[in-house]
Formats: structure tokens, sequence, C-alpha cells
């Protein structure tokens, strides 16, 4: 088990297994929430920048007295327990010692130092579960001085479900914690439905959920098109419906060249004996194959299965284009711009980027990369440990994976170059904005707020933010109306509580770590003079201004819920579309000015409505979402204890959950995996709700 060291103290122990990591990462989570920090020369962190270089190779100097010598991770802490930088080494106490000396590090890594108020050690048993233990804390910590994978958001992937007796063909994100065969991952969840539909009509599978198929009487509209065989009705056998789903699986998983023969032997057959109607049906899903692949786009003939990274560096800003390949075929690709400075060099960031990337995804055999990197060895160890198969990082200098990588890299620099381009106009937009609104400068976070309901019914609140890199999608929040006595309908009392809860939040944050502002962004609230775009604080979490989608009585509303909670420095604004609801003739409200309308070719225009529309898309989409929930909710969902597994059971011996509510209690007793306890819980459930 890995050993926490804080304050100075001696290493107690050694890391003996990677199944040691999680305790060890859970407990100095624990560390950095209590007394993470010492306190060595506190007030040196408040003094300037030079003070603080001064003065921070003498603080690293006391914990450096007591650092392990051998391998494991180290965290630097800065004030309010603010977790500055987490790093691993072979030798812990040789990498502190390096942090001594004030002279010769770079502008990071010397801000990095006069920060530091206290250090923390974890001692592992092999520099790659140090490897993977930092990649942990870096992922759930997010210090400000790591290389930050930004978008960490999990990859979509094809389910074919392993727990029914016909099978189900959907889309999954997160935990694969499922029955059945995962096919991926996929680079974006348009890529998903688009092969989604075609193996649908190229397979027949059933894509609805367990509890629709149970409940059905005839076939579904899917049928009806020719998109599901409709075993629920026994419109197929299941025998036969297990030979489409082989076919699929066959298929996602590289055998397409043997599916597609097969099929096109059996249309063959089928046109001889004169059965066109099964050549036509055949023909239909051989056409179906063939969009998949061709909608999959530059396809290698020589690498089945491999992860492509390709970086690109201009103007200190950074990105990483990742290429995706399973089964001979391009599964899509994305570009991500982590947060890195631009004193590191291009293989140092894909260093960290690389190692951050599997935090949560599964390896595939072979990866790829643009540039070596120094803990190329480690990685592959700690993959192979955790996939328990051969992991092999490459880094191509001739043939079809030297292409791949290429071509990754063009893609690279054609995305880094669209993002620069819309960072500078984004700039542009947000000044524009602040002097619309009469701010003193650019915002450099803007919140959004829109309600959406049905005449009061699932009555949901939004939250969208913006920045300098566009939309944060990171930080979108959605708030369901929990107020009690509030009337239906009544816009403002949602407005108010949505921004109450939101903000009385962010005050409870703040106050537990009051000294970090100061530190990172200086007394006047702005950023640091000397900070770069790549060595900025990190995105704020209070906002500069917040835009109400309404007029003045959602304007009212918000500035008396801030005035309430004591929030000062944030400015509000609404946006009214006005009698005719026409866009370009909105009206806005803002303190201490008249209602004015900008210019209609104005781009502080355009910005805002681009704003109030994303609000409003998110808010509809959340409210949509709801009310598809509790359409669909069954009855069983409510009753404590009843799992899947049990709804399950119970839907096949009854049917519907209408027919389970009439059931007597001996009926529940029957019903194969229901235990007496549960079946009069269930009994119980349905005959109270009836009286």
């Amino acid at each position: 088990m890995s050993r926490v060291q804080k304050n100075g103290s001696s290493p107690g122990g050694t890391a003996s297994s990677v199944a040691g990591i999680a305790d060890a990462q859970a407990e100095t989570l624990a560390t950095n929430q209590t007394d993470g920090c010492s306190g060595f020369d506190q007030a040196s962190v408040n003094g300037d920048d030079d003070s603080q270089i001064l003065h921070g190779p003498a603080v690293i100097r006391q914990f450096w007295e007591h650092a392990p010598a051998g391998p494991g991770v180290y965290r630097m802490i800065g004030a309010g327990h603010e977790v500055l930088y987490v790093g691993k080494a072979k030798n812990v106490r040789k990498r502190i010692a390096s942090y001594m000396r004030a002279s010769g590090q770079t502008t990071r890594i010397a801000r990095m130092i006069g920060l530091t108020v206290s250090m923390v050690f974890v001692s592992t048993a092999t520099e790659t579960e140090a490897l993977l233990l930092e990649i942990n804390l870096i992922k759930q910590l997010k210090p400000r001085f790591n290389v930050l994978l930004r978008d960490d958001k999990s990859f979509p992937y094809i389910l074919l479900t392993g727990d029914h007796a016909a099978p189900q063909i959907t889309k999954h994100r997160g935990a694969r914690n499922q029955k059945g065969d995962y096919f991926g991952p996929f680079a974006s969840v348009l890529a998903v439905n688009r092969t989604l539909n075609a193996l649908q009509r190229a397979f027949l599978l059933r894509s609805c959920s367990d509890s629709f198929y149970a409940n059905r009487t005839r076939p579904c509209l899917l049928y009806q098109i020719r998109r599901c065989s409709a075993p629920c009705t026994g419109e197929i056998a299941l025998a036969e419906y297990e030979n489409l789903v082989r076919e699929a699986r066959d298929f996602l998983s590289g055998k397409s060249r043997t599916v597609r023969e097969r099929l096109a032997a059996e249309m063959t057959e089928a046109a001889n004996l004169m059965e066109f109607e099964r050549a036509a049906r055949l023909r239909d899903r051989i056409a179906a194959l063939s969009a998949i692949q061709g909608a999959q786009g530059i396809n290698p003939k020589t690498v089945e299965e491999a992860d492509v990274f390709a970086i690109a560096e201009q103007a200190g800003q950074f990105c990483v284009e990742v290429f995706f390949f399973r089964t001979f075929q391009n599964w899509g690709n994305r570009a991500y711009f982590p947060r890195a400075d631009k004193s590191l060099s291009p293989g140092e960031v894909l260093d960290a980027f690389v190692a951050q990337f599997y935090a949560d995804t599964p390896p595939p055999r072979l990866i790829l990369l643009s540039h070596d990197i120094e803990n190329r060895a480690i990685l592959e160890e700690a993959l192979r440990e955790r996939a328990r198969r051969a992991i092999e990082i490459a880094v191509p200098r001739k043939g079809e994976k030297k292409d791949l990588v290429e071509q990754a890299g063009q893609n690279a620099r054609a995305a880094l170059g669209r993002k620069l381009s819309e960072t500078a106009s984004q700039a542009h937009l947000l000044a524009a904005l602040g002097s619309a609104f009469g701010l003193s400068g650019a915002p450099r976070r803007i919140e959004v707020y829109d309600n959406s309901h049905i005449m009061g019914t699932n009555a949901v609140g939004a939250m969208i933010v913006a920045g300098a890199d566009g939309f944060m999608k990171m930080h979108y929040r959605t708030f369901n109306i929990k107020s009690l006595d509030l009337t239906p309908g009544d816009d403002y009392a949602m407005m108010r509580e949505v921004l109450r809860r939101r903000f009385a939040r962010l005050l409870k944050d703040e106050a537990a770590m009051p000294e970090v502002n100061e530190v990172l962004t200086g007394a006047n609230g702005e950023a640091a003079r000397e900070m770069t775009p790549t060595d900025e604080a990190p995105f704020p979490d209070r906002p500069d201004l917040i835009l109400i989608d309404g007029g003045k009585g959602q304007f009212e509303a918000a500035r008396a819920i801030l005035k309430e909670l004591g929030v000062t420095g944030v400015a509000v604004a609404s946006i009214a579309k006005g009698v005719d609801r026409n866009a370009g003739r909105e009206s806005f409200f803002v303190e201490d000015k008249e209602p004015f309308k900008l210019s209609p070719r104005d781009p502080a225009l355009y910005f805002v409505q681009r704003l109030r529309d994303e609000a409003h898309r998110f808010a509809i989409g959340t409210h949509r979402a709801r009310r598809k929930k509790e359409f669909t909710q069954s009855p069983l969902d409510e009753i404590p204890g009843i799992g899947p597994a049990r709804k399950r059971a119970l839907l096949h011996a009854f049917g519907t959950a209408k027919a389970i509510s009439r059931a007597a209690l001996p009926d529940f007793e029957k019903v194969p995996g229901i235990n007496a306890a549960t079946a009069r819980r269930v009994y119980d459930f349905f005959h109270e709700r009836g009286r």
C-alpha cells in the first residue's frame, strides 16, 4: 500500500502493486483537503515575484530533507491548499533537489517554485506505478502547472448487449459494466449514429430498450421501414436473429469481407431461385455495409488497430490530433488543445497528453506518435499492466504507418490554425461586448441563463458559459426547479431560484480557498501582468458578466438575488426580444443605463444572439430530455430493491407494468428471482398507491 508523507515526514512504506494506487490516491486526496500544507514561509507567497523566488527554494529544501529516495509522486502545494503541480520521478529526492536553486529555471518553473508553500510525497514500488498514480491525480486535481487534457469526455462506443435472448445494438458512453461486446472508440457521437443507422439497415437488429421490447404486441415502425427484424413479436425466430447478431459481430470485429461475400452469395442464390424480394433485401443490406465502409474515410491496409497521435505547435499553442483505426477502418478523428506552457517542447506536451488520454480509455495494441516521448517505455509497461495484453508505442519512420502519422499532423496544423483564428475573433467580440455594456474590460467568463418548461411542468433552468475559447461546455450546468411553493410558470421565481443556488455555491467555494484568487490574479481581480496565454490562471469560476434571456422583470430579479447574497463585481444584463420578437431589434437592460438597442450590424449584437440561442438550445434540450424520461419511466423504477434483473423478470412474467400492478401476492412469489420479501415489497407498492 502506498504511504502518504506530509509535512516532511519520512517514508514509511512503498506501494506493492498497481491495485494500491486507488487507495493511495484516495489518501492523498484526503490529505490535500485537510493538512497538506505545513505553512512554511507562508508570508512569502503574498510578496512580489522576486521575494517568492528567493524564498521558494528554502521552502522546498525543508521537504527535500525528508523526501523518499525511491520512485514516487510528489505534489507542490500553494496557498489555500491549491495543488500547483503533480510530478513523478524514479528518485523523488533527486527530482526535488532540482527545484532548490533559484537561478537557471524557466519562467514557468520559477513561478511554480515561488508559489509553493508545502509538498506531499507518495512512495511507490516502481516507476510504472508512479506514472499511473500521477495520471490519476492530474486528471482529478487539474494542477495549474501541469499539461492538462482540457476535453476529457469519454468516447462513445457501439454496444451489442449480451444479457438478453435478442441482443440490442445501441450507443454507449461511460463505464463498460454491462454485459456484451463493445466496439470503438469512435471519435464523435455523429460517427456512432451514422454507423448505427447503417448497421440497423444491414443487420436488422433491434435498438429498443428491454422494457419497450417486453411490452410490444405488434411490430413498431422500424420493422415497417426495414430497420429491424422485430424479434419482439416473433416476426423472426430467435435462432435466425442470432445469425444476424453473429454477422454484425463479425463485421464490427474486422471480418467485413467475409460477411459481404456471404450476403452476396445468398443474394445470388435467391435471384437464381427467383425469390426476388429476398434478393432485394439482401442487396439493400450489402449497400448499407458499403455505406459504412465508405463513410470511414481513408482505411489503412496494414494497420488493423491503432491510435495515431500527432502534435502541432504555433504561437505558443498546441494541438494534438488523434485518429482511431479499428478493424482496418478509420473510425474518426478529434483535435485537442491541451493547456501547456509555451516553454515546453512538443515532445514533452505529447508525453503528458498521451498518459492522461489513456487514464480512462482502453488502449489499442498499437499507438503511433509523431514525436518520441521520454516516458515511452514506462507508459508501455503501465498500459500493458492495465490492459493485460501487449501494447506497443512507436514513432514510425517509413511505410503506411508514417503516412498515417503525417496525415494526422496535417490535420493538427490545420486545426490549430483555425483555433488561433477563432480565438483572435473571439477576443475582439469579447472586447466589443464589454464596451457595449460599459464594462471596464473584456469579460473573461460570461454566464447566460434561461428557463424552459411547459405550463410549469418539468421546469429546468440552464446556464451556459462562454470565454476566450468560445463555448465552455464542460462548465454548463442545469438546475431542476425544486421549490414546492413556486407558482407553475412563474419565470421570475424560477430565475431567482437558479441564481440563488448558483451563486450561493460559488460563494461557498470561494470561502474555502480565500487566498488563491489573490495569488493567481492579483488584488484587482485581473490576470497578473506577467502571465502569458499559456501560463494564465485557470478559467475563472466567478463570471464577469451574466446575461439573462428576458426583459426588465428578469433583470430586476437577477439584481435582487445578487444583492441579497452580497455578490459584487459581477455585471448583469438582460436581453428582451421586444413585441415583434424579431432578431436585430432586441432591447438590453444594464445597470445604471437606460434600455438601449445595438446597431443591427454591430458584431456585439450577433455575439449576444449566439449566446442567447445557445442558452435557449441547451435549456430546451434539457427540458425535453427530462420530459422524455418522465414519459418512459416505469413504476417499477420507483420500488426500492428492484434493479434491472428483477425488473426484467417481472416484465417477462406479467408482460406490462399494468399487469404487474393487478397481480396477487402469490403470483409475485412464483416469479423466478423474486423472493418473498421482494414480492411483498412490490405488492405493497402498488396497493398502497391505489388507496
